[in-house]
């Protein structure tokens, strides 16, 4: 634990993190209608639907913003103790999570009051958010398991997720509102494309980040439910549910890769 006095700076940022989850968490109420707003899927003219193109994962994969928000919640109560206010870890990364917060509720009342494009230079600004996050806690590593939890588990789960919706995100709205629209044929072969980028984006941050375990998860997860929408419901596209699949396979075996190879170099500059 760091031994630095307390700063006026360090008690902003607790309250600021605070300040922007709860903003975050209004948003997401309004996302699912709860205060009068329209549900997501139901917005843009049915683009973010589980429907809308061949990258849309099935209506089940959302549920993980349920542990987004769980965690973020979490987060905001630990890092708010009197032990934190001081700590390097989170006067380094707290603001970054904050401004996290306050993007993630901005895509969302984008979603519902502006366009389907604002929503991807939304998104696309919220995920070069959590990368940059994420990369300021690898810098700085954990030092407790509640760390790993209400920090790398939180920050990497949500990178890992926005990571796959950022890729729906753009199709939703490039099947909208600028390519024409194409045979079965053309949206698999495509479809099938994009997620080998998928691929190598997950292979990315999994040796970026050392073998981080979470951001590996979420995408798999997202891209499982890609598999499960695309051979039970429409459009039908058995070649991306197939691809899907591996590539989630693919992920998930980098990130285990990544990890042991980490060990192997930490071990050897212990040797």
């Amino acid at each position: 634990m760091d031994d630095s006095r307390p700063t006026g700076t360090d008690l902003a940022r607790q309250i600021v993190v605070i300040s922007t989850v709860v903003f975050m968490i209004i948003a997401a109420m309004v996302g699912t209608g709860l205060f009068g707003g329209t549900n997501v899927r139901e917005l843009q003219g049915g683009a973010l639907d589980a429907d809308a193109t061949v990258l849309a994962p099935a209506t089940p994969a959302f549920s993980i913003w349920s542990l987004v928000y769980v965690l973020m919640i979490a987060y905001t109560i630990w890092q708010a103790l009197p032990r934190q206010r001081a700590r390097e870890r989170q006067r380094r990364a707290g603001w970054w999570i904050a401004v996290t917060a306050v993007l993630n509720g901005a895509w969302l009342l984008t979603a519902q009051v502006l366009t389907l494009a604002l929503t991807v230079l939304a998104i696309v600004v919220l995920l070069a958010a959590l990368g940059a996050t994420l990369r300021v806690l690898v810098q700085t590593p954990a030092e407790t398991w509640s760390d790993r939890l209400f920090m790398d588990a939180t920050v990497g789960i949500h990178l890992g997720w926005v990571s796959l919706a950022t890729v729906a995100n753009i199709t939703a709205w490039l099947s909208a509102e600028i390519v024409s629209p194409m045979d079965a044929d053309s949206q698999q072969l495509w479809g099938v494309i994009v997620l080998v980028v998928v691929a190598l984006v997950g292979i990315a941050i999994a040796f970026g980040t050392g073998g981080r375990i979470a951001p590996a998860l979420a995408m798999s997860w997202g891209l499982v439910w890609i598999g499960v929408a695309r051979t039970s419901g429409e459009p039908h596209a058995p070649a991306v549910a197939t691809a899907a699949v591996i590539v989630a396979a693919v992920i998930l075996i980098s990130a285990v890769v990544a990890t042991l190879r980490r060990r192997v170099v930490a071990g050897s500059i212990g040797d």
